[in-house]
This record gives structure tokens, sequence and C-alpha cells, in this order.
């Protein structure tokens, strides 16, 4: 088994299943003075630091009330009647789920917004979950996602409102019984691109202690510190006669580190990050490969087929970025103006500076066609087409071409050509080696992935067996279920020497698929110990405890994560277990029935009520359960055995 798995959405393709701190001081472990520099004094200084919008606001009002109308500054805020976007009317306000049988409704008590999750059988109401939402995720120009935080645990509401069909239906990648309910987690790299950088526990995957309301100046301007420290001191600089040094002006970069700073976040791939990196690293002025490298898997018909943040691997593919080499996201845009608010010949003066002079390529289209629309080169050459993978929205496409017709059109892949790696054209084997892996865990579960990935590693094992622990290589065996394979690569292994808190994990649990329990249990100590708030991790750990009838010591670890997570339904379930071989009746109750109350198709939950109600004598209780169970899941062995013996 893993741990608890997040659906994050980068590609939904047809024939697949296709994984910041506004401030630094909870973030981990501080970048280091590398060897590259800049003449941007505020890129590589790590003394330079995050001031927050509302200190540029001081001296940029103007350009800030733009700038907190565009799409960018409105990504993220809370929950308020003001934010929304939503209808909350009768006829449009309810979501059903008909794969796993749930009912969604959205609405306000007072100022407050909840989701209502709700089961019928017949015309009753045979379960109810309340969930408060703290934040709304999106601008409202496409989308309204709904985000809750349980004591700094972020999580993702099942339900998003689709703001240009005025919709609301599941949120984008829990469709087709692929929802996850209220426990996707909302992770750093997530945040890290749909708003300001958050203060981060550093030893947790989604635990925040902070949040910012929208991405703000710095995310493409760098750290002001110095910036203000300098005019503080009357250090002026009359940029209309050059630079001023102390704080990154995206405009006066290379088109390429114009264009590194909005693929950061408009190049919705497979993101992975450098030995030793985290998504705080990257700063405008960077080449984004210094800190990551960002993939994309490439098909075979797949050409008219987009993603809706693939804005930068759209434009790359186009002749006018291939050919001209000069053109970048400002070319067009102009990032402290809301789309909404920019003239259309923005755009259209844009396409004439390259396409309107006498020795230039001009349109070929018909002039009563042109004039028909016109004559906006957008209309023709970036029209806006359905995502495929957020639905019932529709986005400009980047790939800047003359369209194909409609009989000419790729209708389908045909086949799956590789990953290609966007940002750096000279990406590493083991790099390489690790986008395969992340693509397989997270959207795609063919094994020919891991077949790749295996020959990629195998080019540079000398390099993996010194540097990396061997963990690429307990990953890729981890991933084939070859646990005894992962256990031979961890024999030469000391606990306390693994730096990776995941390869530690994938011991842990290759040893306990091994019925190996007291060899796992020292690496989910050792992976608990490096991500302490990890609680997925915490609850593993726990099990092993369990398993070695550690009792007291496995109770402590539950309880600490229901200190955390009060709604974590494993570490209810779990720890009514104990209360039950403790003779605790009471408390086995409170805990199962709360586990059963966050989720009714819990199975190991509705096991353990069933041998409750059972040992008790109320075995009309036990078969209702387990009826419920079968129905969920007709053929499960273990209810057909437990419901013969009642």
């Amino acid at each position: 088994m893993t741990a608890r798995s997040v659906k994050n959405i980068l590609l939904l393709l047809a024939v697949t299943a296709i994984t910041l701190p506004s401030f630094f001081c909870n973030s981990p472990e501080e970048k280091k003075e590398g060897t590259q520099t800049s003449e941007w004094l505020n890129v590589y200084d790590t003394s330079a630091k995050y001031v927050g919008m509302e200190t540029c606001r001081g001296c940029h009002q103007s350009i800030y009330d733009t700038y907190i109308q565009t799409g960018m500054g409105q990504s993220f805020d809370y929950a308020t009647r003001q934010k929304s976007a939503a209808d909350f009317s009768p006829a449009h306000a309810l979501v059903y789920d008909k794969e796993l049988d749930y009912y969604y409704k959205p609405y306000w008590e007072n100022d407050s917004l909840y989701v209502l999750e709700f089961r019928l059988d017949g015309k009753d109401t045979i379960h109810k979950l309340r969930q408060k939402i703290d934040y709304i995720i999106g601008s409202g120009q496409h989308t309204n996602s709904h985000i809750f935080s349980s004591n700094g645990y972020f999580h993702q509401a099942p339900i998003t409102f689709y703001t240009q069909k005025k919709q609301w239906d599941l949120a984008p990648g829990f469709e087709k019984g692929n929802s996850s309910r209220f426990s996707r987690m909302i992770e750093l790299e997530c945040m890290s691109c749909h708003n300001g950088y958050p203060r981060f526990e550093a030893e947790s995957q989604n635990k925040f202690t902070q949040v910012q309301t929208g991405i703000d100046c710095e995310r493409c301007h760098g750290p002001g510190s110095l910036h203000v420290a300098a005019k503080q001191a009357g250090d002026i600089v009359d940029t209309s006669k050059g630079p001023d040094y102390t704080i990154v002006n995206p405009r006066r970069l290379s088109t390429d580190l114009q264009n590194n700073i909005c693929q950061r976040c408009h190049l919705q791939g497979i993101a992975v990050l450098n030995d030793g990196k985290t998504f705080f690293d990257f700063r405008p002025g960077m080449h984004l490969s210094e800190v990551m490298n960002v993939f994309m898997p490439q098909y075979e018909g797949a050409r008219d087929k987009m993603i809706m943040a693939s804005h930068v691997e759209r434009m790359k593919k186009s002749t006018c970025f291939v050919s001209s080499g000069k053109m970048s996201c400002i070319t067009c845009h102009k990032p402290h103006v809301s789309v909404k608010f920019t003239p259309r010949t923005q755009y259209t003066d844009a396409c004439k500076s390259c396409h309107g002079g006498n020795s230039q390529t001009a349109c070929t289209e018909q002039l009563p066609l042109r004039a028909k629309v016109n004559d906006d080169c957008v209309t023709c050459h970036m029209p806006r087409n359905g995502s495929i993978d957020i639905p019932h929205v529709a986005v400009t496409d980047h790939y800047i071409r003359k369209r194909p017709s409609s009989d000419t059109l790729e209708k389908e892949i045909s086949a799956f050509l590789g990953l290609k790696c966007f940002n750096n054209d000279n990406v590493d084997a083991i790099t390489t080696a690790r986008g395969y892996m992340e693509f397989y865990e997270k959207f795609n579960q063919n094994k020919g992935l891991l077949d790749s990935t295996l020959a990629y590693l195998n080019k540079e094992k000398a390099r993996e067996e010194k540097e990396k622990q061997n963990r690429d290589y307990i990953r890729l065996y981890y991933l084939l279920n070859n646990y005894s394979k992962v256990t031979t690569y961890a024999a030469p292994l000391k606990p306390a020497e693994m730096n990776d808190a995941w390869t530690a994990y994938r011991i842990g649990e290759s040893y306990m698929q091994l019925q190996r329990a007291a060899e796992a249990l020292p690496w989910y100590q050792r992976a608990t110990s490096i991500l302490k708030y990890a609680l997925d991790f915490q609850n593993k750990y726990g099990t092993c405890l369990l398993a070695l009838n550690k009792m007291g010591d496995a109770q402590k670890v539950f309880e600490f994560v229901l200190k955390e997570d009060p709604a974590y339904v494993s570490a209810h379930t779990n720890i009514g277990y104990i209360h039950m071989q403790q003779g605790n009746t009471t408390m086995a109750y409170y805990h199962l029935l709360r586990a059963n109350q966050l989720d009714p198709d819990h199975q190991q939950t509705i096991f353990n009520l069933a041998i409750l109600y059972h040992s008790e004598g109320k075995d009309d209780r036990a078969r209702t359960l387990l009826t419920h169970l079968l129905k969920r899941d007709p053929n499960n062995e273990r209810a057909k055995m437990m419901m013969s013996e009642l």
C-alpha cells in the first residue's frame, strides 16, 4: 500500500488516467549561495527577504490598484460572499456524484460558506457531513474551487463552481469515481502557484501556518527587502535612464529569463525538483532549471489537445516563438492589467509588429473574412478552446498557427511518445527517470513507464549509488511492488543516515508488505522524524506498532494524528480498535462511529464496528453495516464471510 495519495490534475487524456511563503521564516532549508551571479541584487543574495504586497503598495499605489484586479491578484482569498462568483440558487447549487453516490450542496449560513455532503436511501437521508469552507481559490474568470483548513492542514472540497457556464460540478479530478471527497491535500506545489508564498510547516505535506490572499508583486519581481532598504536610505534611481538593480524588473531581463518567470506557474506539468531545492527557491532572474525541471507527456495525435495552464508549452510550439527568438509572455500581456480591461488592440498590435510591414509575412485570409472579425488576429490564430483537464471552461490556446480545418483536426491520441522537458534542453538521466516515476505515480499506471525509468537510471547507475542512497532504485522497485528488491537495496543502509523521508517510508512499507514489522519499524520512525507532520506517515508508523503489539505506543501515535487533524478517518479507526482490545467499549464506539460518520464506506471501520456490535449481541446493526459494504463492493469476500458467520 502507499500513503494516501493526492490526485492533482496535470493531464487527463483520453487514453490515460493521466502530483512559498511570502516570508521565509518557516520555510525549508534556505537556498545556499551558489556560483550563479546576477546583476540584479535580489536574485542570489539570501539576505534579500520578502516584504509583502502592502509594503510595495506604499510607493506603487496606482500599479497596485490595477494589478489587484487581475487573475493573479484575485487568485486566492477568504471565502466571502464578495469573493464568490457562484450561483447558490436551489436550481443550481446541487451536485450529485453518481459513482460514489453522494450529493453536495453548497450554501451560506450567515456569512460562512459550507458544503453539505449527504446520501439518500429512497427519501431517507442516511448520511450527512457538513464542512465549513475557509478559502476560495480561483479568480472567477474560469472557476471557484474551495479550500478548508483543519488546524492548518489544507484540503480541497469536492465541488467547484465553473463560472463561464455558471455551473456547479465535481472539482477537476474528482470525476468518474476518482473523488477523494474531503481528503485531497493542498500541498506546497499547488499553493506556490495559486497564491502568494505562504508560511509553511516544513515537516509536513500540507500544513500551513499563514497564507496570503492572492499572488503578489514579489512573485515576478523577487524579494523586495533590498529595494525597500535602498529607498529608505534615500537611494532613488531614475529608472527612465537606467535600471534599479535592487529589485528585478522583468521587462529589462532577457527574453529567456522573462519566460522563465511565467513558466514557473504557466508551464503546468510534472515538476521534478533538483536535489536540495524546494518550491520556495525559484526567484525571478533565475533559470527555472536551477530549481526544477518540468516535463510534459508527448503524444502522437495530441497536437490539438491542450490543458488549462499550458500557456508556455503551447507558445513554445508556435512558429512565432521558434523563429523570432524574442517572443515572451509580455510581448502581448500587461501583467499589471487584467485581461478583462486590456484593449484588444494590445494583442493585435503585438501581432502586427511582426506581420504588418511590406517586407513581413502578411495575413493570407480573405479580406471579407478578416473584416467579419474586425481584423482580429487572435480570433483566428489563438481561439478559445476547451481544456482537457478542467471541464466546463474555455481558454485561449497559445499555440499560434493557422488553424487546422475540421477535417484535419487530430481526433484521437494514437501513441505515447515519451516525456519532454520544456524548460531544460539538457536534463540529466536521473531527473528524467524521476519524471517518469512522478508521471506513473500520479497520472498513468502503465508499467511501460517504469521500464523507461529503469533505462534512464541505468545510464547513471554509478552516480545514483554514490550520491542518492539508491533512493531512485528503491522508489522504482517499490512502484513495481517488488518489495524484496527494495529491501535488498535497503540492506546496507542505516535509517539514521537516510535523509529522504519518502525513501524511508517506502522501505518501511516494503518490510511491512513482507510481514517483517520489526524491520519496518525503524524506517517508519525515520520517516516521521524527518516529516513529523506528515500524518499518513504517522498513521503507518502507528499501524506498524500495532502489528508488533505495542498498543500503548501506537495509541500515542494515533492520538497525535487526531490532535493534528481531528477528521483523520484511519486514526479514529485504529484507536477505536485499540479501545476494543482494552475492553473500553465506550471509547471504541466513540472513535469508530466518528470514523463511520466521516467516511461511511471505509471498510476497516465497518469491519471493526461489525465485530464490536456482534460482541454485544447487536447482530442486526452488524448486518446493516455489512449489507451496506456489500452493496458498495459486492465481491468483498471478507464481508461475505462475516455475514455468513452472523
